[in-house]
């Protein structure tokens, strides 16, 4: 455990928002599991809603400081992907 008193300061926000990432983390993981819940069903329009919402979300993950630029695009990317290939097998 530190002893200076800026670093125990600093040793609080570390893990303050080390929890708040994760907790971002966590709902960009669920939200996507939806999404493919709704790819595999071959439920086009609850897709079609969800995509919007995965990037909503994973765009806010970006802004934060989440996730980097590529990783964010990458994912969204592949997301409506396999939307636009259920689209395709119809």
């Amino acid at each position: 455990m530190p002893q200076i008193k800026s670093q125990i300061k600093r040793v609080k926000i570390t893990t303050a928002e080390n929890l708040r990432n994760a907790a971002k983390k966590t709902k960009v993981k669920n939200v996507i599991k939806k999404y493919n819940a709704a790819i595999t069903a071959k439920e086009t329009a609850k897709a079609e809603a969800l995509l919007q919402d995965v990037m909503s979300v994973v765009e806010s993950a970006y802004l934060d400081g989440i996730y980097k630029r590529n990783t964010a695009s990458r994912k969204i990317s592949e997301l409506s992907k396999k939307l636009s290939d259920l689209k395709k097998a119809e």
